[in-house]
């Protein structure tokens, strides 16, 4: 009896590995295999949020640093960056006190 089971394995053995040669793929009822697996999809990047935490945030730091500082000293500053050669030039254009820097230096100015 064994012998005889033996041989349908060998038989079966040879079938499964003469579809191979094919190209034929085999799947056993009830496993994942080839046809279960789906490529994932590409995701689109969102860049706008950040962008926009990085904006307000930027403009937080300039309300904040108006209020500590003062607008005669701040202005003084920006000026003396305008003057300057290189980075510091963009660096003055960037600090310049824009009406929401203002008015986060006024919001400030109530609530503290």
């Amino acid at each position: 009896m064994a012998e005889q089971d033996l041989g349908d394995f060998y038989a079966r053995v040879a079938r499964v590995e003469k579809a191979r040669a094919k190209g034929y793929g085999f799947e056993a009822d009830g496993t994942l295999g080839r046809s279960h697996y789906q490529r994932p999809r590409s995701r689109r990047r969102r860049v706008l949020g950040p962008l926009l935490i990085v904006g307000l945030c930027v403009l937080g730091l300039k309300g904040a640093m108006h209020h500590q500082i003062g607008d005669a000293s701040f202005q003084d500053r920006v000026v003396a960056m305008q003057a300057s050669q290189g980075f510091e030039r963009l660096g003055g254009f960037l600090m310049q006190a824009d009406p929401v820097t203002l008015w986060i230096s006024a919001q400030l100015d109530k609530y503290l």
